[in-house]
């Protein structure tokens, strides 16, 4: 369910987190993954490419509408797909240097926190050093903790969960569903927009995965008020939804609470879990 990028007139169906997925993959030690970030970040190289060239080339004629845009849009996102699995060399040449910078160094926005005592109480948001986050993860925390306490005391989920999960679907909060006007949706969660949506809706091009390969589609995301509604959806889809159960019964570790929203299918994303159980345990606090 994880949203690649939101605005449908300037859209690649790649996550515009490569950069940070490929550091998190070479801190890792994990050259699988790191194989698969730097193809995906190769992809939307070539795919930036390929727009600045239509950019450049006159669109005024009668089959340049907002339809035949889409479509070219969606076209050249699975032609750039299609070559950088064949290889350019880029993907190479990131896995080398990002490689031997893991080995020189950790990268420090990743760094988990200082080690607390057994006893020391737990530390809010607005108490942590600044050593200990990211300046943009701080300020996404700080801004929506409020409305995660609140659907915590809905959900029994830790708000520092519902906080992560956030994260990892709207990129902190960078990469929002936008309307076509351009205005946000407020949805933080990627929760679509079904046949009993009866509220406003979004369109987005995003990336699922089926059978482990990715495919690109336009799909219809809740849109919200504010993102306090938001986290209200959220919480209601959570408790009301049966497939749910046993994520509210697993809420008081990460590492579960990611797993089993993956097991219950709220993202086909394989790697869903991992990336959630790292944002909650190596960048939030609380």
């Amino acid at each position: 369910m994880m949203i690649r990028q939101n605005d449908l007139s300037n859209t690649a169906a790649f996550d515009v987190k490569g950069i940070g997925e490929l550091r998190q993959s070479a801190k890792a030690n994990d050259p699988a993954a790191l194989k698969t970030a730097a193809t995906q970040f190769e992809a939307m190289f070539i795919n930036m490419m390929m727009k600045s060239m239509r950019d450049a080339t006159p669109q005024d004629g009668m089959m340049d509408n907002q339809q035949s845009k889409m479509f070219t849009t969606m076209m050249d996102q699975q032609t750039s797909q299609n070559l950088a699995k064949r290889g350019t060399g880029l993907a190479d040449v990131l896995i080398r240097q990002l490689t031997q910078a893991a080995q020189l160094q950790p990268f420090p926005s990743d760094a988990p926190a200082a080690p607390v005592a057994v006893a020391a109480p737990v530390a809010s948001a607005s108490a942590a050093p600044a050593r200990t986050q990211a300046p943009h993860v701080r300020a996404f925390q700080e801004k929506l903790e409020v409305h995660a306490q609140e659907a915590s005391r809905t959900t029994g989920i830790p708000a520092k969960f519902m906080l992560g999960q956030a994260a990892l679907e709207s990129g902190w909060g960078k990469h929002e569903i936008k309307g076509r006007d351009g205005a946000t949706s407020h949805n933080l969660f990627g929760i679509k927009a079904g046949a009993n949506w009866t509220g406003k809706v979004a369109e987005a091009v995003t990336t699922e995965y089926v059978n482990g390969v990715a495919q690109t589609r336009v799909e219809k995301f809740r849109a919200y008020d504010s993102y306090a509604d938001s986290f209200k959806d959220y919480a209601k889809l959570i408790t009301g939804n049966k497939r749910y159960e046993k994520v509210l019964a697993s809420a008081g570790d990460a590492s579960s609470f990611a797993q089993g929203l993956q097991r219950a299918g709220y993202a086909t994303d394989p790697n869903y879990a991992a990336k959630l159980t790292r944002i909650i345990k190596h960048s939030l606090v609380g």
